[in-house]
């Protein structure tokens, strides 16, 4: 029921780019998705519903085609299925939500 962020694994995705699995369910994800200035999350799609929050930085999110830069406090959500990607403008971190969880991250 209570994840200590301090007591997470750190995984290492693309360069630059760690995440760190918060708490879940079989239905809900959550993770803290830490990138370096530069660092890319690459182009992919998944079944998966997502809402990213970005905690920290500057992000410029491309999802189905549309391209807009969101900056700390704001939000994305990427339908089901949708192509998208992400290039770190500022250093920060990213908290993903998705439904439902991501057995693959668990690996």
């Amino acid at each position: 029921m209570f994840v200590k962020n301090s007591e997470c694994r750190i995984t290492d995705c693309e360069p630059g780019v760690t995440r760190k699995i918060l708490a879940y369910s079989d239905e809900l994800m959550m993770c803290e998705i830490t990138f370096e200035k530069g660092a890319r999350g690459n182009v992919h799609s998944h079944e998966h519903l997502q809402i990213t929050y970005i905690a920290e930085g500057s992000f410029e999110f491309t999802i189905d085609g549309e391209t807009k830069i969101v900056n700390k406090g704001d939000s994305v959500y990427m339908p089901s299925n949708s192509v998208h990607g992400v290039v770190c403008l500022e250093a920060g971190k990213l908290v993903d939500v998705f439904n439902p969880m991501r057995k693959d991250f668990l690996k």
